[in-house]
């Protein structure tokens, strides 16, 4: 089995660290968030190291997305819950992370002839159409994750839950192709 160099491009992680969080407070007190209650209704924090952002509703629940890792999800979820504490939010001590979704990117190091790949995996859970878009999109059951497989043998794999999801995907999808003579 090829070992290919997988990167994790984004985690999107979702948490609760309270309720009736108070959004204007924060605005007003932590200079670098972005609230605009007319355009959306969470407010917008970022953390630096590691480098995120997280969306803050007043429900308490609170979505943070761009990090490179879960463990940088998790750390950012902390950093934020430290800040909100420091301005005297009310909010848990250790809210329970849960990570909804791991973009990732990968590469097979060959060129692929995608129109085979459409035929050869069986057009049930595949989608191409070259002229809208030019990738083909390969929706797998186990993992649960859509590839996007495109003619330079590079891919991005969403929809997983764990870095070993992507792993597991980019190995089954160069396994198939394989067998069926197409890489």
């Amino acid at each position: 089995m090829q070992d290919y160099k997988i990167k994790i491009e984004n985690v999107v992680a979702s948490t609760q660290i309270g309720e009736n969080i108070d959004l204007n407070k924060i605005s007003r007190e932590i200079k670098d968030s972005e609230y605009k209650p007319k355009q959306f209704p969470g407010l917008v924090l970022r953390t630096k190291e590691p480098k995120a952002a997280a969306l803050v509703f007043r429900s308490g629940k609170v979505v943070c997305t761009g990090s490179k890792s879960v463990e940088d999800a998790r750390r950012a979820v902390k950093q934020i819950v430290k800040m909100l504490r420091e301005i005297d939010i009310p909010v848990i001590d250790e809210p329970d992370v849960k990570v909804q979704n791991i973009v990732a990117s990968a590469d097979l190091g060959v060129d692929l002839n995608l129109n085979a790949i459409a035929i050869g995996l069986g057009l049930e859970n595949i989608e191409y159409e070259p002229e809208q878009f030019p990738g083909l999109v390969y929706r797998l059951d186990d993992p649960r994750v859509v590839v996007l497989i495109f003619g330079s043998g590079k891919m991005v794999v969403t929809g997983g839950k764990s870095p070993d999801d992507a792993r597991k995907a980019v190995e089954r999808i160069s396994e198939e192709l394989r067998t069926l003579g197409l890489m």
